[in-house]
């Protein structure tokens, strides 16, 4: 990645994650990154494909975090602790403004359109991911499971940033641990020190 499309990318992400992707515009970003409009769209064909690449480089921060943590899980029930634990802890950061993903789709309602397409993409990773480390816990099919925590994640983020984030943190990693419990996954010590 050259020098000046890392500048517009980074400039851009901090921009559109803090203040939304339609109220920044594309002389505020240039102007941030000290990149001409020129050099923009030698890297970005516009705008919306700048949209794009910062939900790119939002899923693979994400797919980071997962793989990281299924890497140093000591067992199939401790990744997904692992995984949601990423999410607590996203969530407790001071400059979290909610999930990139919903943001974005929120603002790109339209099915066809590139901005809405990445999130769909990402989010059925998401799903696949989270459905497949479950599997592993029970033995069986998780679709049901897979579903629930992706919703948890959901409402977590969304609450995340209209209160105080710990509790939010707290019911999330809880709520977790019931999914495990139901797939026969023991709770951890951690998990039923929260509860009590």
């Amino acid at each position: 990645m050259s020098d000046a499309r890392s500048r517009l990318l980074g400039t851009a992400s901090r921009l559109f994650y803090a203040e939304g992707l339609h109220s920044v515009g594309v002389d505020r970003i240039l102007a941030e990154a000290k990149v001409t409009r020129a050099t923009m769209y030698r890297h970005f064909a516009g705008k919306e494909d700048l949209v794009v690449a910062y939900l790119g480089e939002a899923d693979r921060a994400t797919r980071q975090q997962v793989e990281s943590a299924v890497a140093s899980a000591s067992s199939d029930a401790d990744a997904v602790r692992g995984v949601a634990r990423g999410i607590a802890e996203h969530i407790r950061l001071r400059e979290f403004r909610g999930c990139a993903f919903l943001n974005a789709v929120a603002e790109y309602p339209d099915p066809a359109h590139p901005v809405h397409v990445a999130v769909l993409a990402h989010r059925q990773w998401f799903l696949d991911t989270v459905t497949e480390l479950l599997e592993r816990v029970g033995g069986a099919p998780a679709e049901l499971e897979g579903r629930h925590f992706v919703m948890l994640r959901d409402g977590a983020m969304a609450a995340g940033c209209l209160t105080d984030p710990g509790p939010i943190g707290d019911t999330f990693l809880a709520a977790v641990e019931g999914i495990l419990r139901s797939r026969g996954g023991a709770t951890s010590p951690r998990a039923a020190a929260v509860r009590t």
